[in-house]
């Protein structure tokens, strides 16, 4: 079993940043996919971006290059998103999800994942 808890969402103004945390407890972390989805209201989960277990893979989705950073301290056992100039349209709960399964492609489907976070709200006010 593997645990994910996030961290880091709140409130901010458009342009503005925030940087998520997910903190994963429970099998070894170090050969693990992560990856970060959202749900706006009204609308169906998202894939956000993701990075495998050496962090010299990542993947985003097109509405977020350029402007998100996902990265991971093994260490730590933390895979973090650093979000800048952020939109209104960025508003959702962010999930955190992790695979304990190898592999080198980080996936943008949810089906690749076997673990979940409670999610953390992010909200961006115009």
């Amino acid at each position: 079993q593997v645990q994910l808890v996030e961290s880091g969402g709140g409130l901010v103004q458009a342009g503005g940043s925030l940087r998520l945390s997910c903190a994963a407890s429970g099998r070894p972390f170090s050969t693990a996919a992560m990856g970060w989805f959202r749900q706006a209201p009204g609308k169906e989960r998202e894939f956000v971006a993701a990075v495998i277990w050496s962090a010299s893979n990542t993947n985003y989705a097109d509405s977020v290059k350029g402007r998100f950073t996902i990265s991971r301290d093994n260490a730590k056992n933390t895979v973090y998103l650093q979000m800048n100039s952020l939109k209104p349209e960025d508003t959702a709960v962010y999930y955190c999800a992790a695979t304990t399964i190898y592999t080198t492609v980080p996936a943008t489907e949810e089906k690749k994942y076997d673990y979940w976070g409670q999610g953390t709200q992010v909200t961006v006010s115009s």
